[in-house]
């Protein structure tokens, strides 16, 4: 980590959300995944909120997303005041399943005159299809943009854990109309806090840097502010610590592809299955995932490699058995719930020592 771009933020007295380094990390970013537009925000739920509400996510209406997710996905649809609709994900992704989208619409909803897809059960518009690549491993892009195409329906890509992961050839975070990084103190390269709006949209970039900047109308001292906004801009001390991060980000993908196939190997040995990418994709393998035969043995491992100072955990409890989550629509969950009996995440920190 290059200490002097801290020291360099600390010395210019611009460490909070004014300063150069916020740029320079927007124009990084936005580079790094090809994208023309990239706004920093405090963080990645931050960061979704708003492209959640500048897709069009407003009250009343509901976000396609699925299960098997951190609760922050289902909170920034509420903080729209729209809530989550549930579709079960894919086994091999690990994220929403095209297949089951595809399914859901066809049985479900329909496009109505006024242009938007409607649900015909719950009578809501569906504002918005929020997928996530789980653990980095991305889910299957090109059928479900055009599914979403198809129903009229904002993609907003959920790429909080896939920075540097490409389906074919072209990053996470770039097929979206508007797209969600997070850079928190667990993510491949962090911020300590922080997140990324991308959009290659002119007017959704001006409008999101607008409202995370308590939207303040431009002026040198007078202080005018047209709508709500939100104080949700990255500081610049914590920008600069995401410019040095992201010049090491190539050392990082090695290190954890190399992780992975050490995992690979030795569960290939010991008849122990791990996610894969699959072969239209490049995972950044931020975390490595067990899937145990069945819950006993997933329990079983979680007891006995905690007991001896290892951090395995499970994977979050699915949303739509969450108590804040039962007036939400959801069909079958076959795939979410044989997962959450299944998965174990294991050790998966760079060693910068490597």
């Amino acid at each position: 980590m290059k200490k002097k771009y801290l020291l360099e933020t600390i010395d210019s007295t611009f460490v909070s959300s004014v300063g150069g380094f916020v740029n320079r990390f927007e124009e990084d970013i936005a580079k790094y995944v090809g994208v023309k537009y990239a706004i920093a925000t405090v963080n990645g739920t931050a960061a979704l909120h708003i492209a959640l509400k500048l897709a069009g996510v407003s009250e009343d209406s509901e976000v396609i997303t699925q299960s098997l997710t951190f609760v922050a996905t289902c909170n920034a649809i509420r903080y729209c005041n729209a809530r989550p609709l549930f579709v079960d994900v894919d086994r091999k992704t690990l994220g929403l399943s095209a297949e089951n989208l595809e399914y859901f619409l066809q049985s479900n909803a329909e496009v109505r005159s006024d242009g938007f897809c409607w649900n015909k059960i719950s009578n809501r518009k569906i504002s918005a299809c929020l997928p996530m690549h789980t653990f980095g491993f991305p889910v299957d892009l090109n059928r479900i943009v055009t599914i979403c195409n198809q129903y009229k329906i904002p993609l907003v890509e959920e790429a909080t854990e896939s920075l540097g992961s490409s389906y074919y050839g072209q990053k996470t975070g770039s097929f979206g109309e508007l797209s969600v990084l997070s850079f928190n103190g667990n993510k491949i390269i962090t911020t300590g806090g922080g997140g990324m709006i991308l959009t290659n949209n002119e007017r959704l970039a001006k409008s999101a840097k607008h409202i995370t900047t308590t939207a303040k109308v431009p002026h040198k001292w007078k202080f005018n502010h047209d709508s709500i906004g939100y104080n949700y801009r990255l500081p610049n001390l914590n920008a600069a610590l995401g410019v040095a991060q992201l010049e090491l980000l190539p050392r990082y993908l090695k290190n954890k592809r190399d992780i992975s196939n050490e995992y690979q190997k030795w569960g290939h040995e010991n008849n122990i299955e791990f996610v894969k990418e699959c072969d239209n994709s490049k995972a950044n393998y931020w975390i490595n995932t067990v899937i145990m035969e069945n819950k006993k043995l997933k329990e079983q491992f979680l007891k006995e490699t905690n007991e001896n100072n290892i951090m395995t955990r499970p994977v979050w409890r699915p949303m739509h058995k969450l108590l804040i989550n039962q007036d939400c629509q959801y069909g079958d969950m076959e795939n979410t719930n044989w997962l959450s009996d299944r998965i174990v995440n294991v050790p998966s920190s760079v060693n910068l020592q490597r």
